[in-house]
C-alpha cells in the first residue's frame, strides 16, 4: 500500500474541514496533532480551502493534509501546489482520476456502487472514498461487497461518528473513517481548540479500546503453575484452563507461566481493537516497543507486541 495510505491506516480517522478563515487552519491543525489525529482533508468547497492547506502545509509539517472536495483540474493542480498529499473528491469522475495520477497525485476518489468501485480499480486504485456512507448502506454494504472485490479498501466518509465507526473500523478492508465531528462549524468559529482536541482523544481512545486482558504470573514449572490456577480458580469460581504455556485461571484473568516468559515477575496483556493503530498512537506518546516480538496474523497485520522493558518487574504486551 502507498506510504500515505498507510500513515493514515494507522491513524485511523481522518477530520474533513471545511474552513472560511484561513487564519484558524494552523491552530486547528495544531488542535487535532494534540488530540492524536495528525491527518486532515480540507475541502474546497470554501474560499479558504486552498490558503488553509498551504498555512498547515507550511506551519505544522507533522500534519498529513489532503485536499477535498476536488471536482476540476484547476483545483487539483492548485490543491497540489499548496502542499496537499492527497485528493478526495465527493464523487467517481474517471477523467478527473486519470489526471490526478498523471500529476502524481494521490487520488481517493468517491464512490457508491460496484461499477464505480470497478472503474477505480481498473484505473489502479487500492482505497476509494465510500461516501456519503451511512446513506448508501453502512458496513453492511461494503461488507456485502468485499466478497467480489478483496483487493480493494475503504474510507468511508458521510454520518460516521465516535458511536458508529467501530462499526467500520473493526472490518478490515476500512482503511480509516472521515468525519466532521469533531471538526464541526461552529467550533472552528468559535475557536474552541481545547474542546476539538477533548473530542479527539475520545475518538482515538474508543478507536484503540485498550483495556486490561490479564496478569501473568511466571512460576516454576508447570505443576506449580497448575496447582496455583485451580487454587484461585475454586476461590473465584470458574475453571482452569490449560494452553501450551500456561494455565489460565478466573475465566481467564490470571495466566500462570510454566517457566519464565519476558518479565521478572511475568506480564500485563491488554487487549486493542488494533494493535498496528495502538502501536503508532502510542508510539506517538513516546512509548517503544519491542519489534522482534510482533506476531501477524494471516493478512499481514500485527496481532502482538510487547513493550520495550519492564515495569515493576512486569512486561506489558498488547495482544488483538
Amino acid at each position: 500500500m502507498n506510504e500515505v495510505l498507510q500513515t493514515i491506516s494507522k491513524i485511523g480517522i481522518v477530520p474533513v474541514i471545511a474552513i472560511d478563515d484561513a487564519k484558524k487552519a494552523v491552530p486547528l491543525a495544531k488542535a487535532l496533532v494534540a488530540g492524536g489525529l495528525p491527518v486532515a482533508e480540507v475541502t474546497f468547497r470554501t474560499a479558504a480551502g486552498e490558503d488553509a492547506i498551504k498555512a498547515i502545509s507550511a506551519e505544522v509539517p507533522e500534519m498529513l493534509v489532503g485536499a477535498g472536495t476536488v471536482l476540476t483540474k484547476d483545483q487539483l493542480d492548485r490543491a497540489l501546489a499548496a502542499g496537499s498529499k492527497f485528493i478526495v473528491s465527493p464523487g467517481f469522475n474517471p477523467e478527473m482520476v486519470k489526471y490526478g495520477l498523471s500529476k502524481g497525485a494521490l487520488m481517493l476518489p468517491g464512490t457508491a456502487t460496484g461499477g464505480e468501485m470497478e472503474q477505480a480499480m481498473a484505473l489502479g486504485l487500492e482505497v476509494v472514498k465510500f461516501f456519503p456512507a451511512e446513506d448508501n448502506g453502512g458496513v453492511k454494504k461494503l461488507k456485502s461487497l468485499a466478497g467480489p472485490y478483496r483487493n480493494l479498501k475503504w474510507m468511508p466518509t458521510g454520518g460516521v461518528n465516535t458511536k458508529n465507526m467501530m462499526d467500520y473500523l473493526s472490518f478490515d478492508q476500512i482503511v480509516a473513517c472521515g468525519g466532521t465531528w469533531m471538526v464541526k462549524k461552529d467550533l472552528i468559529e468559535g475557536e474552541c481548540w481545547d474542546e476539538i482536541t477533548a473530542i479527539c482523544k475520545d475518538a482515538v481512545k474508543t478507536m484503540l479500546g485498550i483495556r486490561l486482558a490479564h496478569v501473568g504470573v511466571n512460576c516454576g514449572d508447570s505443576a506449580e503453575a497448575e496447582k496455583i490456577a485451580k487454587l484461585v480458580s475454586a476461590m473465584l469460581g470458574g475453571s482452569a484452563r490449560q494452553t501450551s504455556k500456561s494455565w489460565f485461571a478466573a475465566n481467564d484473568a490470571i495466566e500462570y507461566m510454566y517457566k519464565a516468559a519476558p518479565g521478572a515477575h511475568g506480564h500485563i496483556g491488554f487487549k486493542t481493537n488494533s494493535v498496528e493503530r495502538a502501536m503508532y498512537h502510542l508510539g506517538r506518546q513516546g512509548i517503544e516497543f519491542d519489534e522482534s516480538s510482533i506476531t501477524y496474523n494471516d493478512k499481514g497485520a500485527a496481532k502482538f507486541v510487547y513493550l520495550k522493558g519492564e515495569f515493576a518487574g512486569f512486561a506489558i504486551h498488547l495482544v488483538q
